[in-house]
């Protein structure tokens, strides 16, 4: 099983900038390098507050469940891929749960992501349901599921493997890949290219705010955005003038 030591870590100015912008503007950025599938879809926030996700994913692999092997005794065994991803995430790090998009189960409850929590996990993502949804949604820990679920993953989802790469919500994640999770969901950017993309959308983001207060004040959209010449111009004059 690989650990964090065994994966690039993510620079803490690069973080930093993840912090700042949106997962639809990455989104953008990463469509603009031709990468279409880096949205894990059907899942969203768990949580009341406005919280957001940034780090690198530690990955965790279900496949279906078999009523001979998954038994609530399961669990008492301490290398139980799913009790072991819990106590084996380095901190600021995100468990990441491939459960086949299948939300008729949980992949945890209260109990788990508080642990998760206590062990300073930079946030939880799967494409199944959670279980205690209600307490879940409280904690500040960043959470991203497909829906409540009651029914343990014992039901449904067979842990399998951690950190091999894995599928969640459709998307191909592997082992220390950049997660970004906001209001809009989930983004997922490959590792090698995080550094370029956390630069390209902190300055998209930048002629944004341009753009929203040109339409603010009455500016039509055809011209601006996508941006003309001209538009663009305007845009790094005002740049120049208020570094001045």
């Amino acid at each position: 099983m690989n650990t964090k030591s065994n994966i690039q870590e993510l620079d803490e100015q690069v973080k930093a900038r993840f912090h700042k912008v949106s997962t639809a503007t990455l989104h953008t950025a990463l469509f603009k390098r031709g990468f279409r599938n880096t949205f894990i879809q059907n899942v969203s926030r768990v949580n009341t507050k406005k919280v957001k996700m940034v780090g690198q994913a530690f990955t965790l692999r279900y496949i279906p469940a078999r009523e001979d092997l998954d038994t609530v005794i399961a669990f008492k065994d301490p290398e139980h891929p799913q009790r072991k991803a819990v106590e084996n995430v380095p901190e600021g790090m995100i468990l990441v749960s491939d459960c086949r998009q299948d939300a008729s189960a949980a992949s945890a409850g209260s109990i788990l992501l508080t642990r998760l929590a206590f062990r300073k996990c930079a946030g939880f993502v799967s494409d199944a349901g959670i279980r205690d949804f209600d307490e879940s949604a409280k904690m500040d820990l960043p959470i991203f599921c497909a829906k409540p679920s009651a029914p343990t993953n014992l039901t449904k989802h067979h842990g399998i493997d951690l950190q091999v790469p894995i599928g969640c919500g459709g998307v191909a994640i592997y082992p220390g890949d950049v997660l970004v999770g906001d209001g809009d969901g989930v983004m997922v950017i490959p590792l090698e290219i995080a550094e370029e993309i956390s630069l390209e959308a902190i300055a998209m983001e930048d002629f944004e705010k341009y753009v929203i207060t040109k339409v603010r004040n009455g500016s039509k959209v055809i011209g601006l955005y996508p941006p003309t010449d001209k538009a663009l111009d305007e845009y790094n004059q005002l740049k120049l003038t208020e570094n001045l």
